[in-house]
């Protein structure tokens, strides 16, 4: 056979070779349309490369390192403001409530990184990508979303570093009007430790952060053991304690709660960042089992701090312990040692957001840029510090920023990604339920919002007008 005709053999056969392949093509398109072959859908969980991933266990401890800080010491306060029945429930009912935001946030992430085909993604591009996909007024609004809960998680981060600077501040302040019986101004004690402070800031790596969260750990552990022994060493009594407090102070309680429990900013890190985070959610996931720990141990401190010391109980409980016996100092000391060293871990989201995400990008490469770094961070905290002078009280601190930040982060948006999420996917009965369900919780964290932060703002005045 000549050679062309080895050309026209070949040539043929590549051709019903193509026509063979363009009817299995469209035959495979057919059945795919049918349902009959379905192509694999992308898993988030099986792409996600972390160098070096979290067991559940570890996931776990950071969960309740994220919630057990100031927010508990000042649950006793919180039960003034409620009293200890509807302290008890309210606290109950309202960690069982972040608890299922979570799971929205969890549950809406990795359906938007399915659908994206991304492994993971961070709170404000989950709440990008969910008004992307939900109707015509949302899609409006989704390229500003990721900067409002940026800026919400900005000053949520700024009011955690006012709550540690007044925090350490006033027990530093209580244990020198103790050893040298004066009464010193507690904004004096926060001019001593600011340089401290702006050091521990600069600090660019967080690994080098570490060892102090560890220490800090450690420390808060063992305070945590005296104060239980302060409050149960005498039997607790209901005499002069109100059941139900008065309903004009459930917004302090409400925001004091809030800022105590939440722990949202850190929730999609800590999931993105496990070894099985398929564990996370789920009826007995690392979520759940941790706020269920976390709930407890809320409500009783709360409850048997406010049993014992009653009206008189601080903004901090470690205010309230004895002044005069050498461990209650020390417990002092050490829990204002141990917020001290973690201030950067603190601030280190707020640095993180302002830097990376908007004053680094907008000077772009140049040869100052380090130098504009470290003004950023030494800005930051002096916003924090000037805000704790401004306003140095603890418990209306807590207040504030738990009802101006979490009542938003914790509890509206997580409810508005769900709905945007799935509006396409649910019709009939199914669509009503993820409406009304959902609109509550927006309704509720809105409400929370302005009544928390209107009557926290109110106080504040009052006190420094009085």
């Amino acid at each position: 056979m000549s050679k062309n005709g080895h050309n026209n053999q070949a040539f043929v056969s590549d051709h019903v070779d193509n026509i063979k392949q363009q009817s299995s093509n469209k035959y495979s398109l057919e059945l795919a349309e049918k349902g009959a072959v379905k192509t694999p859908e992308y898993n988030p969980y099986e792409h996600r490369d972390v160098p070096h991933p979290t067991t559940n266990w570890e996931t776990l401890f950071h969960l309740l390192k994220g919630s057990l800080g100031t927010g508990i010491l000042a649950m006793p306060n919180a039960f003034r403001n409620s009293g200890y029945v509807s302290g008890t429930i309210g606290t109950i009912v309202i960690g069982f409530i972040c608890t299922y935001c979570i799971h929205l946030l969890v549950k809406a992430e990795y359906e938007l990184c399915r659908r994206k085909k991304v492994p993971s993604m961070n709170y404000p591009a989950v709440a990008e990508a969910a008004l992307a996909e939900g109707p015509s007024f949302f899609k409006n609004c989704a390229p500003y979303i990721g900067t409002v809960v940026n800026v919400f998680l900005l000053i949520y981060q700024l009011g955690t570093c006012c709550v540690y600077v007044v925090f350490v501040a006033s027990n530093i302040k209580s244990i020198v009007d103790t050893v040298y019986e004066t009464n010193i101004d507690v904004r004096l004690c926060m001019i001593i430790i600011l340089v401290p402070l702006i050091l521990i800031n600069w600090v660019r790596q967080l690994k080098y952060l570490a060892p102090f969260s560890t220490l800090a750990n450690f420390i808060t552990m063992v305070s945590f053991g005296f104060i239980c022994y302060y409050i149960f060493r005498e039997p607790v009594t209901l005499e002069g304690k109100d059941a139900i407090g008065k309903i004009e102070n459930f917004p302090l309680f409400f925001g004091t709660v809030l800022f105590a429990l939440e722990a949202i900013g850190v929730i999609l890190p800590l999931e993105n960042e496990m070894k099985t985070p398929h564990k996370f959610g789920g009826s007995c996931g690392v979520l759940n089992i941790s706020m269920v720990w976390i709930v407890f141990l809320y409500v009783g401190m709360g409850l048997f701090g406010y049993l014992n010391y009653g009206a008189s109980v601080l903004g901090s409980i470690t205010l309230n312990l004895p002044e005069h016996e050498i461990p209650a100092q020390c417990v002092k000391a050490m829990l204002a040692f141990a917020i001290y060293i973690t201030h950067g871990l603190a601030c280190y989201v707020a640095i993180d957001i302002t830097w990376n995400d908007y004053v680094g990008k907008k000077l772009g490469p140049q040869r100052n840029k380090l130098f504009w770094e470290y003004a950023v961070r030494t800005g930051l905290v002096l916003i924090t510090f000037l805000l704790a002078v401004a306003i140095p009280n603890l418990e209306l601190f807590i207040s504030l920023f738990g009802a101006l930040c979490l009542s938003a982060l914790g509890l509206a948006f997580p409810a508005l990604i769900q709905i945007c999420t799935h509006w396409y996917e649910t019709t009939g009965m199914a669509k009503g339920w993820l409406l009304l369900s959902n609109f509550v919780l927006i309704i509720v964290g809105i409400l929370g919002l302005v009544i928390g932060t209107y009557t926290s703002l109110k106080e504040i005045v009052l006190t420094f007008t009085e």
